[in-house]
């Protein structure tokens, strides 16, 4: 189970990064833009921002329905040294 967090983690930091290359490498307000208006490369960051949290809200309910399956446990802090 630590895997597959530490990879869905991976995964929404490279969506996020790949976000913030495609806001970055956008190119001026002159640039061509489509039938709708929007430049291809702002579809581009918005669907990686997409992406990004869908996968978070799947992380977290991958976390919820494990504990409730009992697959983890949670461990706490300790209370007294």
């Amino acid at each position: 189970m630590k895997i597959i967090i530490a990879l869905a983690f991976a995964f929404i930091l490279m969506a996020l990064a790949s976000a913030g290359w495609f806001m970055l490498k956008r190119p001026g307000a002159e640039a061509p833009t489509d039938a709708s208006g929007v430049r291809p490369q702002d579809k581009r960051m918005a669907r990686a921002l997409a992406v990004r949290v869908g996968v978070s809200v799947a992380v977290f309910m991958v976390v919820l329905l494990s504990y409730s399956m009992g697959w983890i446990q949670p461990t706490g802090l300790p209370l007294s040294r």
